[in-house]
Parts: structure tokens; C-alpha cells; sequence
């Protein structure tokens, strides 16, 4: 093979990829067109580093059809029974501000411990599915495949020469129909 890169060498004539890559090695690279694709290159994040979306907050549309309650959806006036205009603005104004800081409220205080509570329970339900449960679906798949294999020798020890013994007894039976008018 190669012992480094050769401009003029093209990829194709290798029988297979050359040791050292068009780029360099891997852990120094010899030009510097690698370190800014690498610098571009998007990579994969742990799930503990990842940034979050601050704007959008419910980017699976969890809650889309579920929790969107506005002034207008608890509060309506019908037509000739309406308040006073400044009645209608301060509730307004009094409901929209009252959801928005309780909710804030509600979230600093119980949010945070909730969270916990869920993440210690989504913990559990993982160390539970992946120690557990997948390790005793596979036990069982592997044990049940054993009784199958018995369960298929007996079917044909037992029950393939009785029906074929029943088969040939009734295979010399004829039925005719014959239609009456």
C-alpha cells in the first residue's frame, strides 16, 4: 500500500481504503480544511448536554389540544347580555395575569420536585424494562422454542399417522349430489 496520501492517486485504484486517509490521521489531520469541516460538523450530544429549546417548549405537540385554555374558552358573554367595557377588560386582564403568575408560581414550587419524581420514576421503569423485562422475554423465547420443538415432534409422532390413517379410511368415500325437480 501507500505510506501516506498522493495527490495524483486516485481513490478508486486501491483494492481497498489506504491507511492513511485523504484527510491525514484521524489525530492529526494534515490540512486545514478538516479542522473547519470538523468545527462545521454537527455531533452527536449526550442527552444530558443538549441544548434546550427556550421559545419552543412543546416541540412534540404534546399539549397542543389539551391544555390551551384562554380568557375566551372559560368566559363568554352572549349577545344582549354584556358587561360594562371596563368590566370585560379587567377580567380579562385579571384572569390572563392570575393563569400566567399562578402557573409560574405552581411551577417554581412544585415543578422542580415533580421533575425528580418523574426522572426517579422514567429511571426506574428503564432499569426495570432493561434488567428485567427484556432479559425475561428472551428466557422465555429461548425456553419456549425447546417446548415447541418437543410440542412439533409429538404432533408428528402422534397425531400425523392418526390422521393420515383417518384420511386414507375416508378416501375411497364418494359424495354425489344429484338435484331433485
Amino acid at each position: 500500500m501507500t505510506s501516506g496520501y498522493k495527490d495524483e492517486a486516485p481513490e478508486e485504484d486501491y483494492a481497498h481504503s489506504p491507511f492513511i486517509r485523504k484527510q491525514g490521521n484521524i489525530y492529526k489531520p494534515n490540512n486545514k480544511e478538516m479542522d473547519k469541516d470538523s468545527i462545521n460538523e454537527k455531533t452527536l450530544q449526550d442527552v444530558h448536554t443538549k441544548e434546550i429549546d427556550l421559545v419552543n417548549r412543546d416541540p412534540k405537540h404534546l399539549n397542543d389540544d389539551v391544555v390551551k385554555v384562554d380568557f375566551e374558552d372559560v368566559i363568554a358573554e352572549p349577545a344582549g347580555t354584556y358587561s360594562f367595557d371596563g368590566v370585560w377588560k379587567a377580567s380579562f386582564t385579571t384572569f390572563t395575569v392570575t393563569k400566567y403568575w399562578c402557573y409560574r408560581l405552581l411551577t417554581a414550587l412544585v415543578g422542580i420536585p415533580l421533575a425528580l419524581v418523574w426522572g426517579i420514576f422514567f429511571a426506574i421503569l428503564s432499569f426495570i424494562h432493561i434488567w428485567a423485562v427484556v432479559p425475561c422475554v428472551k428466557s422465555y423465547l429461548i425456553e419456549i422454542h425447546c417446548v415447541s420443538r418437543v410440542y412439533s415432534i409429538c404432533v408428528h409422532t402422534f397425531c400425523d399417522p392418526l390422521f393420515e390413517a383417518i384420511g386414507k379410511c375416508f378416501s375411497s368415500v364418494r359424495v354425489t349430489t344429484t338435484k331433485v325437480v
